[in-house]
């Protein structure tokens, strides 16, 4: 009599299928999960599975302009993965946005999902556009028109968009409320599970918005022992300084570290003494306000009684891109956009540990050069899971209709986060292997163990 439970027969080698680009973003994507499928020997077929999204979509729709014209807009849908659940992954408005970059950064939100453990698989999608172009009425037209034109591409069960680079919680109310408007149901209420992200009025998740830099604060607390850095007097610095950023400085500034230099499309600004810092809290108030980091006052303003008596001089100074990159700190945190670390700035980085706040911001060749400096690089896969994380959250609450406190989602993140790291740290001395390359092998495994139960049907 064989076995209650017998182990699955071996499934067929598929061939990969290679991106026609090898420089592309989505050619760097596949080429660290291929180096993590050969460190832990997967099959060939789940190598090539994970080497192609599963779906590709691309709409061109028109929009009227508040003026009264229409104009065309493109949109993208890439549906990566889902073995171990529904897609997800978010909406990107931005002029640069491609099938390409979509494709890679749909397959890193498969990356993610299986590393923290989410019943997830992995999407992304967005808009060829500049939002700051729009008016918020052209903005609303445009989500409501592309959430229309994807159909049941998207779905409660199936694939759940969330905010990305250039998209709100607003945004995700839009696309929402037009989905639930133009699908039929046994529940509306189940249909607004459609997207995360939302606001809370509309069903978001308290911690959502500072998901992803809280959870980057997560991995840096579990991690930075390996380097015998502690968090207090930390010294740190920032590219970008948009909600990963800037939430990511509040929290650090809050447990003692210091923002020593931050960076974005408008200026690089540094302190000038080594005992100085950049207070987070203020220049974001100011990045609220004004959209950048620009006109930043270096001198904070003293109050009447105290200006004749004191002239305070500046520890803040504005510099250029070289010698910002060139600032000596613990921990260097790129939180913008991808491939902003070529080999160029990876030769002037000064620091002990590079933590990708941002997805891909580096180069392959940037990555070999860090490496050789013996700079640590935590991957954008775990330090950038803290968003889909709490979107998940909003998830389960949404469909359990309950609402948890801050504190509880904090809670859960925590440990979410700081398990994932404590696998990626087991795996890096296990295969001694980079933490990088670690975090791609504990994802695969997970999804390699999911196929070799699962099987593929028919």
């Amino acid at each position: 009599m064989p076995p209650i439970s017998s182990p699955p027969a071996p499934l067929p080698a598929a061939e990969p299928l290679q991106p026609q680009d090898p420089n592309s973003l989505f050619a760097m994507a596949v080429a660290a999960t291929n180096r993590a499928c050969d460190v832990i020997q997967a099959p060939a077929f789940v190598k090539a599975i994970l080497g192609q999204p599963k779906a590709e979509l691309i709409v061109n729709f028109p929009v009227q302009m508040d003026d009264g014209r229409y104009k065309m807009f493109k949109g993208y849908r890439i549906q990566h993965n889902n073995v171990l659940g529904p897609y997800k992954g978010g909406m990107r408005y931005h002029p640069e946005m491609s099938l390409d970059d979509g494709k890679a950064l749909a397959l890193w939100m498969t990356m993610k999902s299986a590393l923290m453990r989410l019943p997830y698989g992995g999407a992304k999608g967005g808009i060829k556009v500049n939002p700051r172009d729009l008016s918020p009425t052209e903005l609303m037209r445009l989500t409501r028109r592309f959430t229309s034109a994807l159909g049941n591409t998207i779905g409660p069960e199936h694939d759940i968009p969330a905010p990305d680079v250039g998209t709100t919680a607003q945004i995700m109310d839009w696309m929402m409320d037009t989905y639930v408007n133009i699908h039929e149901g046994d529940s509306k209420q189940a249909l607004k599970n459609v997207v995360t992200g939302k606001s809370l009025p509309c069903g978001g998740s308290e911690g959502r918005e500072k998901a992803t830099g809280q959870g980057l604060v997560y991995v840096l607390q579990e991690l930075l022992p390996e380097f015998n850095l502690p968090m207090a007097g930390l010294r740190f610095s920032v590219l970008g300084f948009g909600n990963v950023g800037s939430n990511t400085a509040l929290i650090l500034q809050s447990l003692g570290a210091k923002l020593v230099a931050v960076a974005d499309h408008t200026g690089f600004l540094r302190t000038t003494t080594p005992d100085a810092a950049i207070d987070a809290p203020t220049l974001a108030a100011h990045v609220a306000k004004f959209g950048s980091i620009k006109n930043f006052p270096l001198v904070p303003p003293v109050p009447p009684p105290a200006e004749a008596a004191s002239s305070p001089s500046s520890s803040l100074q504005w510099t250029d891109r070289e010698t910002f990159y060139r600032t000596p700190v613990d921990v260097f945190i790129p939180a913008a956009l991808e491939r902003m670390i070529d080999r160029q700035v990876a030769s002037w980085l000064n620091c002990r540990v590079l933590a990708e706040g941002g997805n891909g911001p580096c180069t392959p060749e940037a990555d070999a050069l860090l490496a050789s400096r013996n700079i640590a690089l935590l991957p954008a896969i775990l330090c950038n899971s803290g968003g889909v994380t709490v979107s998940y959250f909003e998830w389960v609450q949404n469909k359990q209709g309950v609402r948890w406190t801050l504190e509880q989602v904090d809670a859960e993140l925590k440990t979410t986060i700081v398990n994932a790291a404590r696998r990626v740290r087991l795996a890096a001395h296990q295969y001694n292997i980079d933490m990088a390359t670690a975090a791609y092998v504990v994802a695969i495994d997970h999804i390699t163990k999911a196929y070799a139960n699962r099987g593929i049907f028919p």
